[in-house]
């Protein structure tokens, strides 16, 4: 009973600063303490709404949007973080985004908006937003974007 206590006293003290996963939880608390205790603990915390996988996946999108990251890069950062792919989904639909303009301000954020034409600067550009977690189809629009078409 002690050590139950003192596993939910550090989840609590982590949850404090910010969200975790269940299993970021499950792997920093099971360094310390049995495995078996920590899931009981978790399973507690969760029931009792003080951890969240749904509100963690939700932060993480919001947070990873406004870094200007992409939807491939965002969806598998969930996945390893532990999050199931219901949650990933659910996450990605409750923030609704035009991923086309996000790889657009992305890529005006970080080269401006002159568009290269020298073939080495653009493969550079369009690596920059695929390791960001752009489709091609989105990397394309932000790179052939031109304001002055109609």
């Amino acid at each position: 009973m002690e050590m139950e206590q003192a596993i939910r006293e550090k989840a609590i003290q982590l949850l404090a600063r910010r969200e975790y996963s269940v299993r970021e939880l499950q792997t920093k608390l099971g360094a310390t303490f049995d495995s078996e205790q920590v899931e009981q603990v978790l399973l507690g915390l969760a029931e009792q709404g003080l951890q969240s996988d749904e509100r963690f996946a939700n932060g993480l999108v919001r947070g990873r949007v406004n870094q200007g990251h992409g939807p491939i890069r965002i969806q598998a950062e969930l996945k390893q973080k532990g999050i199931e792919p219901s949650l990933i989904q659910q996450a990605m639909d409750a923030n609704a985004v035009d991923w086309f303009e996000q790889a657009l301000a992305t890529y005006q954020r970080r080269f401006g908006t002159h568009h290269a034409t020298d073939m080495k600067v653009r493969a550079k550009q369009m690596r920059f937003l695929q390791y960001r977690g752009f489709s091609l189809d989105q990397i394309r629009y932000a790179l052939d974007f031109d304001p002055e078409d109609p």
